[in-house]
């Protein structure tokens, strides 16, 4: 009888990863806290070419969010910047890595950041690979945008780096756990790190999650500013039913929000980097 009921255990965690790999999902949007509201939405608008998507104040709460980004939410990976009444600045950490923005002209984009003010860390250069070329520049809260030359592009902010400290692990889980693709992994010995780039999709076509692992570097402070990805789901009671099998641990359980009925669940990775993952008809929703 135990044999019996360990195997249907089995079989029904075995069908709920294969799920995982067919749910309709996507990177909706990234999550982060800024200090100043209008000044962040000027760099990225004045310099970096992005849209205010829509903008929505909570004063019961003590916080106002704007949606940033290069095409509409319900199609297109965005930012959502996080202003709370009367915090002016945030501590990065050294976990977070860097937003990655498409741009087709490397040397005009560092032109125009300079020329409104803004810091440029790294001068145009070419990658190892020699086919790529990038640049750093960072906005007025600290955190790193690496640009990236290409042509047109379906999706100009295309990743998110994150820094962890079992390349290996953290591959395993989101592959099994969110049913993301491992895209590419490349390793840098001579700079001592190893990329992995995790998806739901073509890197032309999608935003993706570039996992970085620094060579004996386990665990990494996180700062308060950045505070999550947020990922489309067609059910999210199986994704944190996927999740819990996978080893990874849910915060808040799957349901309804208060107020305005969306969906929602929201789990940490093996490093404590938070995913909230959202119904996608509710999203939609919310656009409207």
């Amino acid at each position: 009888m135990w044999e019996m009921a360990q195997a249907a255990t089995s079989l029904i965690e075995e069908n709920v990863l294969e799920w995982t790999k067919t749910d309709n999902r996507r990177l909706l949007h990234v999550v982060f806290r800024v200090g100043n509201l209008d000044k962040t939405i000027k760099f990225y608008t004045g310099c970096l070419g992005m849209k205010v998507l829509r903008k929505r104040d909570i004063p019961e709460d003590g916080y106002t969010n704007a949606f940033l980004g290069y095409g509409p939410e319900e199609s297109h990976f965005s930012m959502e910047l996080t202003y709370n009444y009367g915090v002016d600045n945030y501590e990065v950490g050294t976990g977070f890595g860097y937003f990655g923005i498409a741009v087709e002209s490397l040397s005009k984009t560092i032109d125009l950041v300079k020329l409104k003010g803004g810091r440029v860390t790294q001068d145009p250069s070419q990658v190892k690979d020699g086919s790529t070329f990038i640049a750093s520049v960072e906005d007025p809260d600290g955190y790193t945008c690496e640009l990236i030359e290409r042509g047109l592009t379906l999706e100009p902010l295309c990743q998110v780096m994150l820094r962890v400290g079992d390349l290996d692990r953290s591959i395993d889980f989101y592959r099994r756990a969110f049913g993301m693709e491992l895209l590419w992994k490349r390793d840098n010995p001579e700079y001592r790190y190893t990329n992995a780039v995790m998806g739901y999709g073509p890197e032309d076509r999608n935003a993706v999650l570039v996992l970085t692992y620094n060579y004996g570097v386990r665990e990494y402070s996180k700062g308060n500013g950045y505070a999550q990805i947020a990922v489309g789901t067609d059910n999210v009671y199986k994704t944190a039913e996927a999740i819990k099998i996978c080893g990874g641990e849910i915060i808040r359980e799957p349901g309804p929000l208060p107020g305005i009925n969306t969906k929602i669940t929201v789990c940490l990775d093996p490093d404590g980097w938070k995913t909230v993952f959202v119904d996608n008809i509710d999203f939609l929703k919310e656009q409207e």
